[in-house]
């Protein structure tokens, strides 16, 4: 079963994303006053009085835009009414009634879902009398707060959860996470919809049109996991505005908080430098890693080969070469299914934990077969290794010089480690310690 969700929708820059942060209690969406920053949904989870539930913060409505942005944001906010157990409509006291307020209330009311109008930036007794006229907007549960401070939130609360009568899930915890990584434009959030079967984010051919990272709860062959699609993460020197600097940042913690990543290049372009520096960012971190050749279809197929690419890839990439490589089309929806089926095999062999025995049978053969070179005229010996006990496959050699133990002898010993195991698209690190 899912969880209840609580959508936070209203006009632009009322302070929804303001009170979305307080409710999650981390800065997760982006605040700026440049009207239209919230593009996408932003989901995250909250808690309140024992009730675990969703929170979706939306894109500011606009009623009947022209702007290519402003019906794309509309059309988001609409999916999310639909997605909403509750509703949270936030209005601003020091603008009063507008326009666009009206015509969002007529809206809510059609939804026919639980509605509570916040009456947002309510910091003083003088705003609270001034508040008193949004009555007329036909809600009958009225807050006043202050996002900024949180006054009045509490209460909010209290009424949100109190609407949730029936809530008996449990928050989902632990589930795998798959972060959907690349350059801005490259297919990240067409993937995303054709694999969640609706338009769950903007998808635009101007680059930087998600901004935000958006979790998606994904189920697929018995598995469940999440799916992050990320802002495209762009160099630094095409940065100009504060909201791009966000987003990078939120990129990159993306990437973080990921077991998998799944880095969309366009194939239009090839593998870029800064598809590089990515790949490269996710594997330092020990990151699985999918690469994903997308807008094949595009591709004329008798000038370039998926293998002349895959061999050009791998040589931009190396030395950590041992990568799942996957020749997609998102809008054609070619290949995608099995783009996760391979993605998950990444995760699986993330987790493997090799029994030790066996690890010292197979690993302790190949070095006496090929030793490590001597060290003035000592040998230097490997008699014991083990799998250490956390999440990115590490694994001690114990030597009597491990420090002599030179790089192309650990690159061979990982190469021997990734033949008998199999660590495709896993980060495998190697420590030497004195026996």
């Amino acid at each position: 079963m899912s969880l209840y969700t609580v959508a936070v929708v209203g006009r632009p820059n009322v302070g929804k994303s303001t009170l979305f942060n307080r409710l999650i209690g981390e800065r997760k969406a982006i605040v700026d006053d440049v009207s239209g920053v919230t593009r996408d949904r932003q989901y995250g989870e909250s808690e309140w009085n024992g009730k675990h539930f969703h929170v979706i913060d939306t894109g500011g409505y606009v009623a009947n835009g022209d702007d290519v942005f402003e019906k794309e944001i509309r059309q988001q906010v609409e999916i999310a009414i639909k997605e909403a157990s509750v509703i949270l409509f936030v209005v601003d006291v020091t603008c009063g009634i507008m326009g666009l307020d009206e015509e969002f209330a007529q809206l809510l009311h059609r939804s026919r879902k639980p509605v509570l109008l916040v009456v947002n930036k309510v910091d003083n007794s003088r705003r609270q009398i001034d508040g008193v006229e949004f009555y007329s907007l036909g809600f009958e549960h009225l807050h006043f707060i202050s996002s900024l401070s949180g006054s009045g939130t509490g209460d909010l609360m209290d009424d949100v959860t109190a609407l949730m009568t029936d809530h008996t899930d449990e928050l989902i915890t632990e589930l795998p996470k798959i972060a959907i990584v690349g350059q801005p434009n490259a297919g990240k959030s067409s993937i995303l919809n054709a694999l969640v079967g609706q338009e769950r984010n903007i998808v635009s051919e101007i680059p930087g049109t998600t901004r935000d990272s958006i979790h998606t709860h994904y189920k697929l062959f018995g598995k469940e996991f999440i799916l992050i699609d990320t802002a495209g993460l762009r160099k630094k020197s095409s940065e100009k505005e504060d909201i791009e600097f966000y987003s990078t940042i939120r990129a990159v913690k993306a990437i973080e908080e990921a077991d998998v990543c799944m880095l969309m290049i366009d194939a239009t372009k090839g593998m870029t430098s800064q598809d590089v520096n990515i790949f490269s960012l996710a594997t330092r971190k020990g990151k699985g890693v999918v690469i994903l050749m997308n807008k094949w279809d595009l591709m004329e197929k008798e000038t370039m080969t998926s293998k002349k690419i895959e061999e050009e890839i791998k040589h931009k990439i190396a030395p950590f070469t041992d990568v799942p490589i996957l020749f997609i089309s998102a809008t054609e929806k070619l290949r995608i299914h099995k783009a996760i089926e391979e993605t998950i095999d990444v995760f699986d062999r993330r987790q493997q934990k090799i029994q030790t025995s066996k690890l010292n049978e197979i690993m302790l053969k190949e070095i006496q077969n090929y030793p490590a070179p001597m060290f003035r005229g000592n040998a230097v010996t490997i008699k014991y290794i083990m799998q250490l006990p956390v999440v990115v496959p590490s694994f001690t050699f114990f030597s009597n010089h491990p420090d002599e133990v030179k790089e192309p002898y650990r690159n061979f010993l990982e190469n021997k480690l990734r033949s008998h195991f199999n660590f495709k698209g896993v980060p495998v690190r190697l420590f030497f310690r004195k026996k």
